[in-house]
């Protein structure tokens, strides 16, 4: 076999990413959030770069402070107003004073309140170290998932005094904490209440087929009428179940908040896309750079400017043009969706990636990159562009979508009988006589997205 070397020419199409097209492609699919963050960073590396609304910001604060230069002061006038001794001005009373304590809310966390309830109980110091060490072991819902055992051995303490501090931290508000499980959270509460009877046996003995709605076995078992077993749990389905909740504890994600990028807005009787601030900020090359790089003599100075204007108006094409996709990719939403803001989610049609795409000339994955984490404000809220892509279920009427027929399912649900709730079965059949053909496995899947139980724990026996 004889090797050798050969030379071969070949011609193959090959995409080239360059920096230009990676960043309008990083701009394309960051929310408005990142976008921010990223335009406050190449505006700190870009001294070309300004935002415009920060000019006309500078220029109104110009013009207001060559106006006041200009109001010719009335001193006689000036010198009034104060006291001859201690040259204080006079206050008007007639003048509601703002104070900005007013405006700022503050809500505790669960152990700041427990602790400040604490703080005022009269109980020897012992008792107070120890209830403070078992509220600091309290987690976000106010359940204490250490062993008294496992505190008693840490603090080198009797168990005794443990269980005494345990009861004291279970005195406070909101009653409940201090519970090592959902059933002693549940009995905390009832005992507080100065309630017994029916609604304490079943706490302690059937929390689990309460769980699973087993209201007739409940019955036979403690061999008490039926109706009064559901009074009973419809009673205990008030008490709260998660007694830290409602409070702001600090290791809990703080509130996260929606910027849209876009509007749709019913202007003269049409619904018109407008785009928002969000969508990306106007920039501008900053005029002082640009007379510089005109007037400079120093060639390093010019060419460090020149490759920044040049980065700064690539910038500013890619913001532009991540603003006219977001407007095409909305647009071509509305006009497939548009019954959907007069009918509701029933009314949304099935809708891919592709359809939009091919409706604006665009690429499927220009469209994903869109889409993903954008949000719209709308007249009947705030949606995620997401949202209004649905895959189609076949029905003898033809394709729906499958938020049209969860629509259609939580409805059916919501006015049954809960004596004899629908099962999956009876609503597939109820669709088919209507014309949406979908199997009872589809329903069940649908229903569970929807976080609706199914109809053994919706049933009720009153």
């Amino acid at each position: 076999m004889k090797l050798g070397y050969n030379l071969n020419l070949k011609q193959t199409q090959k995409l080239s990413m360059t920096p230009q097209l990676q960043q309008a492609i990083k701009l394309l699919q960051f929310n408005s959030f990142e976008l921010n963050e990223y335009i406050k960073e190449q505006i700190q590396e870009n001294p070309l770069l300004e935002i415009e609304s920060n000019r006309e910001e500078i220029k109104s604060k110009d013009l207001e402070i060559e106006k006041e230069r200009e109001i010719e002061i009335d001193w006689k006038e000036y010198i009034e107003k104060y006291d001859d001794i201690s040259y204080k001005p006079q206050i008007d009373k007639n003048k509601e004073e703002i104070k900005y304590e007013n405006f700022v809310t503050y809500t505790p966390s669960l152990k700041e309140a427990l602790l400040e309830q604490l703080g005022v109980l009269h109980v020897d110091e012992e008792i107070r170290f120890i209830s403070g060490y078992i509220i600091e072991n309290l987690d976000e819902n106010g359940y204490l998932k250490i062993n008294l055992s496992e505190i008693s051995s840490l603090l080198n303490m009797n168990i005794e005094i443990i269980e005494k501090a345990l009861k004291t931290v279970q005195t406070l508000e909101p009653t409940g904490v201090g519970a090592s499980d959902l059933k002693e959270c549940l009995l905390l509460q009832i005992q507080e209440r100065g309630v017994n009877g029916l609604i304490e046996k079943i706490i302690k003995n059937h929390l689990e087929d309460l769980g699973l709605n087993k209201v007739v076995k409940i019955s036979k078992e403690l061999k008490v009428d039926i109706n009064r077993v559901q009074e009973a749990i419809d009673y205990i389905k008030t008490l709260e179940p998660k007694p830290g909740r409602g409070f702001n504890n600090k290791n809990l994600e703080s509130t996260k908040y929606i910027t849209p990028e876009a509007s749709i807005e019913l202007i003269d009787g049409e619904y018109k896309v407008v785009l928002t601030e969000s969508a990306g900020p106007r920039l501008n090359i900053s005029s002082f750079y640009k007379e510089l790089i005109a007037k400079s003599s120093d060639e390093r100075a010019t060419a460090f400017m020149t490759e920044k204007l040049n980065s700064a108006t690539w910038m500013i094409k890619s913001i532009e043009q991540r603003r006219n996709t977001i407007k095409k990719v909305v647009e071509s939403i509305l006009k497939y969706q548009k019954k959907f803001f007069t009918d509701g989610e029933k009314a949304l049609k099935p809708l891919t990636l592709k359809m939009i795409a091919e409706d604006i000339e665009m690429h499927e994955s220009t469209i994903s990159r869109t889409t993903n984490g954008k949000y719209v404000q709308t007249p009947r809220g705030i949606f995620e562009l997401k949202y209004f892509f649905t895959t189609a279920v076949v029905t003898s009427d033809g394709d729906i979508s499958s938020t049209s027929i969860k629509s259609l399912i939580g409805d059916l649900i919501e006015g049954e009988n809960l004596k004899k709730p629908y099962s999956d079965q009876k609503i597939a059949d109820i669709l088919k006589a209507k014309g949406k053909t979908i199997s009872r496995r589809t329903v069940a899947k649908y229903r569970d997205e929807m976080g609706i139980p199914s109809s053994t724990m919706r049933k009720r026996f009153d």
